[in-house]
């Protein structure tokens, strides 16, 4: 029984993990809108302005703030998991998170194939956490 519970927090630390990853992936890409824009005569006033750009805006910080935490999550969860959890859990709902997040903001997932192919990615992940539990008990 205590396998199976340590196994159940992994994968809830996973799947906040990939929810802190992917949800604000698309927040960060609109947070750092207008970084394109700014022009500067060397690649040290470049740099230094793009940096005070992108830190002096909420948009920007907030969502990745809330993503490096789901960093702290992740190396936290990964010293006590199964990697072969922690891996396809992580980066696949990261996808599908991202991809969420995107349309709730107003990016249209334009094909069914992307809706199709997160299907299976949960179908996937949903196989390899249940073979995991069931060859624990």
């Amino acid at each position: 029984m205590m396998e199976e519970n340590s196994i159940t927090n992994n994968i809830i630390g996973f799947l906040l993990v990939a929810l802190c990853w992917g949800f604000t992936n698309p927040f960060i890409k609109q947070g750092s809108r207008g970084l394109e824009n700014i022009k500067r005569n060397n690649w040290i006033n470049q740099t230094l302005a793009e940096i005070w750009f992108l830190i002096t805006r909420w948009q920007y910080v907030i969502p990745l703030l809330l993503n490096l935490s789901g960093s702290i999550v992740y190396y936290y969860t990964l010293g006590q998991a199964d990697l072969s959890l922690a891996v396809p859990i992580t980066n696949s709902l990261t996808f599908i998170f991202t991809t969420l997040a995107a349309n709730l903001i107003g990016e249209e997932v334009r094909n069914k194939e992307s809706w199709i192919g997160m299907a299976v990615v949960v179908i996937g992940v949903g196989l390899c956490v249940s073979s995991k539990v069931n060859n624990n008990n």
